[in-house]
Parts: C-alpha cells; sequence; structure tokens
C-alpha cells in the first residue's frame, strides 16, 4: 500500500508516480514477452530517464530498463552542480556554451525549482593568482552573465557576479589563507540538491505519464525492434519488443550496439566534514597551479559534508560498475587546496571520495591514439546516432543538458520509425515536487526535506508525525537523513535494497564509515516494509 493512499498522510504525491517493487513486478510481467512498446529506453541515468520522460509526455507507450537502478552510473557522481556552459566560452564552443545556459534556466526556473538554486563561489586572489589571471577569470565571469542573459534567466534567480575586498573574501571563505589575499571574485552559477534525486524525480514523472520503469532488468542485445533481456533479481531472461529503441546507457553505450566508441574521463571529488573548514557561506574556485582555465571546485552541502573536486583523467580499459579513486587524484586535489586554504587538509581528513566516467564520444581515428587530445579538451557536444539497425545511441553531453540530449534523442527516434507523436513538452513540465518559491517557501516541512522532496516534503515529514521512531536520524550527529527518508524511498522511490537506499535515495554511502553504521537501520525499514507485502 502507497502512502499517497493513506489518509493520515498529506496527499502531496502526484497519481501514478509511486516506484515500488509490486509496481515493478506487474509492469515486468507486462512487458517482457507482452506487446511491443512504442519507445524501449536501455538506461536510467538522466539523459535515459528523461528520454523515458520526453517520450511518454508526447502520448508514446514507453518501457525504460536498467541492469542496476535509477542513477546507478555516471548521473550520480557528478559535481551537483547545474553549470551555465562558462567553460565553453574559453574554447569557443558557443553553442554548447548557450544550450547549458538555457537548460540551467529550465530546470531553476520550470522543471525543478526545489531541486536546483543559486549557488555562489568565490575565486580568492591568493598570491599565485596573477592579475593576468584574475583578469580573465573576470571578464569569464562577466561573460558568464551574458550567457545567463541570453538564456533569459532572471537576476533575481542568478544574482550578478561583482568583485571582493579582501575583508569580504574571508567572510564569505573564512578558510581562504589570508596572507597576501588581494580579494576576491564572486560569481553564481545552478546547484543540485542531489543528482540521483533528479533521476528519480524524472524517472517518477516519466511513471506519472505511463512509462514502465525496470530496474534490475539488464539488457543482454539490442536491435532495432527490442531487446533481449535479464531480469537481474531472478535470472529469468526474455524479449522486450518495441518499434524504436534508444540506447541511453551512457559510457557502457559503446557495449550495446557496434560502432560506438566512448573515451571516458574520470572526474574525482573528495568528501569532507564541513567542520574541518569551519563556516562555509560560499563555494570556492580554486585555480589549478599552471592552468589557466581549469578550477578545483569546494562545494558545501545541506548534509554536514564538503565536496572538493574535481579531476580530468582520461581512462583506459573496461568500464567498471564503480570507478575506483586513484591516490593520485586524492593528491592532486589535497595539494590544490594546499594552495589557497589556511587550514591544512590531511590525508587522513578525507572521509570519503568518489569518481565518475564522463562518456565523452571518441571522434578520434581508431588507429590515431598517439595524437589523441587530452579528454579536458574533447567536446562536451552531445550526438545522436542511428545504427544500420535503427537504434538509437544517445551519447556525449552533461548532466546539465540531459533533457535536450533526450528531446533530441525521442525526435530523431519518431522521425526514424514513424511514430505519432508531437513536439515536446518536458521544457515547461514540471516535475514531481516542483513548484513556485512562493508555494515551496509556505510548505509545513523543514526547509531540508523542502529541497529534497518538494511540495512531497509534508508528507515525509508526516511519516514522523506518525511514528516519533521515524523522526529519529539514521546517523546522529553525523548526518541529517532520517528514517522517514528511507521509508519513503521504498514505498515512493523504488528502492529495493541498502545501496538503493545508502547510495542513491541518500548519501549516506559516500563516506565508508557512515554507510557501514547505517547498514542495520536500512535493512530494517527493508525488512518491515517490502517483507510485509
Amino acid at each position: 500500500m502507497s502512502f499517497g493512499n493513506d489518509p493520515a498522510v498529506p496527499a502531496h504525491t502526484a497519481p501514478g508516480t509511486s516506484l515500488t517493487a509490486a509496481r515493478r513486478a506487474r509492469e515486468l510481467a507486462r512487458t517482457v514477452g507482452g506487446r511491443a512498446v512504442d519507445v524501449l529506453v536501455v538506461g536510467l541515468g538522466a539523459t535515459g530517464a528523461g528520454a523515458a520522460l520526453d517520450a511518454a509526455a508526447r502520448g508514446l507507450s514507453v518501457a525504460a530498463i536498467d541492469a542496476h537502478d535509477l542513477a546507478f552510473g555516471t548521473s550520480r557522481w557528478s559535481s551537483k552542480l547545474v553549470h551555465g556552459g562558462l567553460r565553453y566560452l574559453a574554447s569557443a564552443q558557443f553553442d554548447v556554451a548557450h544550450e547549458s545556459a538555457v537548460e540551467r534556466g529550465v530546470l531553476m526556473a520550470r522543471t525543478a525549482p526545489h531541486l536546483v538554486g543559486a549557488q555562489p563561489f568565490v575565486l580568492p586572489l591568493t598570491p599565485l593568482v596573477s592579475r593576468g589571471q584574475a583578469a580573465l577569470a573576470w571578464a569569464g565571469f562577466r561573460a558568464g552573465d551574458g550567457l545567463r542573459l541570453a538564456a533569459r534567466t532572471a537576476r533575481a534567480t542568478l544574482p550578478v557576479p561583482r568583485r571582493l575586498s579582501a575583508v569580504e573574501t574571508r567572510h564569505l571563505a573564512p578558510a581562504v589563507r589570508g596572507t597576501g589575499l588581494r580579494g576576491g571574485l564572486l560569481s553564481w552559477d545552478g546547484r543540485l540538491t542531489d543528482d540521483a534525486r533528479l533521476v528519480t524525480a524524472l524517472a517518477r514523472t516519466a511513471a506519472g505519464r505511463g512509462a514502465r520503469v525496470l530496474t534490475r532488468v539488464r539488457a543482454l542485445e539490442l536491435t532495432g525492434s527490442g531487446a533481449r533481456v535479464r531480469d537481474e533479481l531472478t535470472g529469468e531472461e526474455g524479449e522486450i519488443r518495441a518499434r524504436a529503441v534508444i540506447n541511453a546507457s551512457g559510457v557502457w553505450a559503446g557495449g550495446l550496439v557496434d560502432g560506438i566508441r566512448i573515451r571516458p574521463s574520470r572526474g574525482t571529488h573528495l568528501v569532507l566534514r564541513s567542520g574541518l573548514l569551519g563556516p562555509v557561506p560560499a563555494g570556492l574556485h580554486i585555480p589549478v597551479p599552471g592552468e589557466t582555465n581549469r578550477f578545483v571546485l569546494v562545494l558545501p552541502q545541506d548534509d554536514g559534508r564538503v565536496y572538493v573536486g574535481l579531476t580530468d583523467e582520461p581512462v583506459e580499459g573496461g568500464v567498471p560498475d564503480v570507478p575506483e579513486v586513484p591516490e593520485s587524484d586524492v593528491g592532486f586535489l589535497l595539494d590544490v587546496l594546499a594552495s589557497a586554504l589556511d587550514v591544512p587538509i590531511r590525508r587522513d581528513d578525507v572521509a570519503g571520495a568518489f569518481a565518475g566516467l564522463r562518456p565523452l564520444l571518441d571522434t578520434t581515428p581508431a588507429t590515431g591514439s598517439a595524437s589523441a587530445p587530452r579528454t579536458a579538451d574533447i567536446s562536451r557536444r552531445h550526438a545522436v546516432l542511428t545504427s544500420p539497425d535503427g537504434v538509437i545511441t544517445v551519447v556525449g553531453g552533461k548532466l546539465t543538458t540531459y533533457r535536450r540530449m533526450a528531446e533530441d534523442a525521442v525526435d530523431t527516434t519518431v522521425a526514424a520509425h514513424g511514430l505519432g507523436a508531437g513536439p515536446s513538452p518536458t521544457a515547461a513540465l514540471p516535475l514531481v515536487g516542483a513548484a513556485s518559491p512562493r508555494i515551496l517557501a509556505a510548505l509545513r516541512a523543514p526547509h531540508r526535506l523542502v529541497r529534497r522532496y518538494g511540495t512531497e516534503a509534508p508528507a515525509v515529514h508526516a511519516l514522523g508525525a506518525r511514528d516519533p521512531r521515524l523522526r529519529e536520524p539514521v546517523l546522529e550527529g553525523r548526518h541529517p537523513v532520517t528514517r522517514a527518508e528511507l521509508l519513503w524511498a521504498v514505498r515512493q522511490e523504488g528502492a529495493l535494497d541498502e545501496s538503493d537506499l545508502l547510495d542513491r535515495r541518500t548519501r549516506i554511502g559516500l563516506v565508508p564509515s557512515d554507510r557501514t553504521t547505517a547498514l542495520e537501520a536500512a535493512r530494517e525499514v527493508l525488512g518491515e516494509t517490502l517483507g510485509s507485502r
């Protein structure tokens, strides 16, 4: 039974958006060996979930599968930023920059204002930042504000950049070394509360439009008319028939469709306890010594942690399910921190680390690896490719532009397969939980829950009112997530096991010691909820 049907819980959950183990079982039975759907989407990261929503919102019948969970791959390892495209101006990728700024505005103003907000950043002008570098950075921030204007994002949503005095810089960034500090540059960008929560909202919104969202279903073989699949929970195999197939499996796309060459790039982040740096009112841009347009980001989170990233390193060999963090990346990030901070951060202070693989499309000659560019220099443009047997693959791009990637993939699919569907409505389609700032501010729920659940926050909060035990934090004093949030993830968000709960619906698992402590609570919630069905 869904809490959305419980009269004791406010009805803030949109009809049909609940993802449960029981719904998965029903829809999997209907889909495998059943009638052909209009579109089969393979991959449930941001782009795949976005494609499922886009196709379903046009009135097409949709099945979307993933071998693991929602946001299992790259979409949970990002910087949690919704970039306005500033870095792409520096490499003259003006179309990519404008597209990023437009999509940032869509997320912040229309589709997910509960999940995406304005984040201030300070670039401290330390002695290691030359006046020429500072002038170049300032010109870039002003150009970024021009992108905001061109994308028609209101200044109330993203304030104007400005110069800071040394005193103002230390106020917004107390951890920065004061010796020789000339001041700072303040800029703004979009920040996600949580990238995996964005994917969950996309999948649930697609489910509300009739899409069958099927996790733990692995595509073994793709053709233009469907896929041979395996239920990873039971081992049973079967066929899903479809009029069209979209391959949105990211760094794994080349393993399903011949001729797709991916050149993964690893981005690594460190996880610190926020107390190490003291108050962190703003994020930081710390220039990488010796680089003109590369920064390490220090990004405060709402859960008592701080992320420090990121690297951009090519990855050779096979693609792992969960990328490992090499010590060389950790050392690099700590060295850059040491160049600007007054607070020493040592290796033992790193509570956790994570790495994600960007699915960059390799367009270099197959035999010319010696002259291949750095992954940092490869374009972030996305591509929609059609295989000889009609499978549509969407690859490249980045989290910020997932919606445009999904729209382009579905446009190509509709045209190539003659599907009866109109234009994409997703630029104006609010995701589950979305509402105007005025409505969100008036909700009777803690601000932290509103930033994670939007209009569903009162329903999550009400669970604790009914059962005081559910109000308890899973990790007292170390992380704010409560048992009520774990229960909600099982009852509404499709969580099936401990990893779903700790590593994606919440981010407890980013710190291994916290994950170990929270395992018992996660197992109890799963046992009491799934065991009662």
